[in-house]
């Protein structure tokens, strides 16, 4: 049954965890709807999606890929977007321009935790979704442990639309809870209708009777005919999923097998019934359909043949030539993986990819008369959560490194690159190990510029804890004019926190005044690096005493007595290491909390607490102070103890000192390095 609304392409996200299917069901889906001739595999390296080098190299994907094709004579946008949570960002850009979300997930009721980040996300947005259970051709499955698995990761009620048929351990088909139609899976080719089976027909029934009930929550008319065991029409039932759908009131499941491309027909019937039209997210996503020209970018590409910005036409047309958002549109093309065709004009609904465009950013809003829109939320970048120093394999790459860099940025706005002022190490910031891996892996792939990962230096500091006098005095006569300067100084501590301060108290012209500020620049210059090689922070100089020649003292000779100065007392003042401690709040399921109290004391933080997550049910956020040194791969194991839904956040928050063998680790380690 055709959506009614139906006016324009619509765009359907394909998204869900690792190793789910999303790219085998987008293969199955095209094939199907007749755009490919034959299924491409991933292993084959022929898909349509993961078509990029760096994908095809790995095995999995690691950034969206746009589909557009046609079914039933409706115009189709298929988003294929990478399931690891390291790629999370591209994901949440698609949903951003979707109009429904096809949420694909395994029948494992251990992974289903997996899936809360990116179902709290569809709710917050008020996104439409359904969830397509996939590999249910696998033998000992429980349809009923998954939804129960699912539906405690979801905020929304589950409304299953197909039970299972069984022969045996083996699932054949299913029955269409709505219809109340039997079909059968035939590999490679849309299922056949068949007889319901006889030992179906009481639990079908069952599972049909909980569908009405939960949509009659969202409907008093549907609810007073269930009271009155009157049974509603099949089409009031499709028109009560439909809209509540559309709303995100409730998430239908689906069953399928997308290798065998079972079930995936009955898919792009929903996906064609149920879908919201594109005037309808461009209302929700604050724009107005009926108004002038306007499309948003949601992913942003660079190639060695150039920018291309992937936008989805809210209002209007765009074509080749014309002036949206104050740039002209250098090419005009609707994407089939990697495969660009070429178009004249596109209009509202459509996704295209918008060619050499070198202004215009993800997330950015074009208009034809380049007038701002206000309202037009879009979803903030992912906060890092793994680093790595980069160092250009060849030095000729250092100059081209950053405007890779800079590119690389601005097709995953999760990554993040800076400067380190402390450690002075060029550092990348982003999701995770292989986040960052295949972020090197295309710096050389599309810029040629080759890096070498490494973990960052933690910038440490020192300290004093006692405070002395020291005289010092610098003399040289090496013909003509020589270098004379005599000081004497106080070196003391200062409270933590308190930085650096220089003073005097000289009477009596003992040393010039123009030579004091001499004096204090040897002592800065000394600070960068004291006893036990760090910059040194939290300290007072006072010069008290001095001497100076007519002739012979210079800024020179005065800042070369400051040093000596320093480098002989600094060792006397008891030095101490200081180490960065952050502020880290941790957020998990609820039952993964003490899992995470373990992690954080075992890596010598201290908790502080932890309280419910402000807006998800049954997540805490756990806060702690963590040494920095102890957070490099924080992430990997957070990850790894709570299936991957595990984050968290941090902020600098002080400087403690370290002391004993960790200490001692660590100042032989720079002593190391600097011989």
């Amino acid at each position: 049954m055709a959506n009614a609304q139906t006016s324009g392409p619509r765009c359907a996200a394909l998204i869900g965890p690792y190793s789910s299917g999303k790219t085998t069901l987008l293969e199955s889906l095209l094939f199907v709807a007749e755009a490919i001739s034959r299924k491409g595999s991933i292993g084959d390296g022929n898909s349509v999606g993961d078509a990029g080098a760096v994908a095809r190299a790995r095995g999995f994907s690691v950034e969206l890929s746009v589909a557009n094709c046609r079914f039933m004579g409706d115009d189709w946008a298929l988003i294929d977007c990478p399931g690891s949570i390291e790629f999370a960002q591209d994901a949440r850009n698609a949903l951003m321009a979707a109009d429904i979300a096809v949420v694909v997930c395994e029948p494992d009721v251990g992974k289903a935790q997996a899936l809360a980040p990116t179902l709290k996300f569809l709710d917050d947005h008020d996104v439409p979704h359904l969830i397509f259970i996939n590999k249910m051709d696998h033998n000992g499955i429980s349809v009923r442990d998954t939804l129960a698995a699912l539906q405690g990761v979801s905020q929304r009620p589950l409304v299953l639309r197909h039970v299972p048929i069984r022969d045996g351990e083996a699932i054949t088909g299913y029955v269409d809870l709505i219809s109340e139609r039997a079909y059968a899976w035939k590999p490679g080719e849309p299922s056949a209708l068949v007889e319901m089976p006889a030992d179906q027909s009481d639990r079908a029934a069952s599972a049909r009777q909980d569908l009405l009930e939960t949509l009659a929550d969202f409907d008093d008319g549907l609810l007073e005919k269930l009271l009155e065991d009157v049974k509603p029409e099949k089409t009031e039932v499709y028109s009560h999923l439909t809209e509540t759908m559309a709303h995100d009131q409730i998430v239908p499941v689906m069953l399928g097998a997308a290798e065998t491309v079972g079930g995936v027909f009955r898919l792009w019937k929903a996906l064609r019934h149920d879908t919201p039209d594109h005037t309808a997210t461009a209302a929700r996503r604050g724009f107005d359909p009926a108004g002038e020209t306007v499309a948003q970018v949601f992913k942003t590409a660079h190639s060695r043949s150039g920018k291309v910005s992937h936008a989805r036409i809210w209002a209007g047309s765009v074509s080749e030539g014309m002036q949206l958002g104050g740039t002209r549109v250098g090419g005009l093309f609707s994407m089939v993986g990697q495969t660009q065709n070429k178009l004249d004009q596109a209009g509202p609904g459509a996704v295209v990819a918008l060619g050499r465009m070198d202004d215009v950013a993800t997330g950015d809003v074009l208009t034809a008369s380049g007038a701002a829109i206000a309202g037009a939320a879009w979803s903030e970048p992912l906060s890092p959560v793994f680093a790595a120093a980069l160092r250009a394999e060849k030095r000729d790459d250092e100059v081209k490194l950053s405007a890779a860099l800079a590119r690389l940025v601005e097709e995953d706005p999760s990554l993040r690159f800076e400067h380190n002022a402390d450690t002075h190490e060029l550092v990348l910031w982003g999701q995770g190990e292989i986040h960052l891996a295949v972020a090197a892996e295309q710096l050389r792939e599309k810029y040629n510029a080759g890096v070498t990962l490494a973990r960052p230096q933690v910038p440490y500091r020192e300290t004093i804890r006692k405070g002395i006098e020291q005289h010092a005095r610098h003399r040289k006569q090496s013909g003509g004019h020589g270098q004379f300067a005599d000081i004497r100084i106080e070196i003391r501590p200062q409270p933590r926190g308190a930085g650096f301060a220089f003073s005097d108290r000289i009477v009596g012209g003992a040393v010039p005044k123009q030579y004091i500020p001499s004096v204090e620049t040897g002592v800065k210059q000394f600070l960068g690096a004291g006893p036990l090689g760090f910059p040194v922070v939290d300290v007072s100089v006072c010069l008290v005493d001095g001497q100076f020649h007519a002739v012979d003292s210079s800024d020179m000779a005065f800042q070369t007595a400051a040093q000596m100065a320093m480098r002989e007392g600094m060792p006397l003042c008891s030095p101490v290491l200081l180490e960065p401690v952050c502020q880290v709040d941790v957020d998990v399921p609820s039952e993964y909390t003490s899992k995470v109290n373990t992690l954080v004391t075992g890596r010598r933080g201290q908790l502080l607490g932890f309280d419910a997550k402000d807006g998800w049910d049954g997540w805490d956020t756990i806060s702690a102070l963590m040494p920095q040194a102890e957070m490099a791969d924080l992430i990997v194991e957070l990850r790894s103890l709570s299936q991957g839904a595990g984050t968290f956040r941090f902020r600098f928050d002080h400087l403690q000192e370290l002391t004993g063998r960790d200490a001692d680790t660590v100042v032989s380690h720079r002593q190391h390095e600097a011989a």
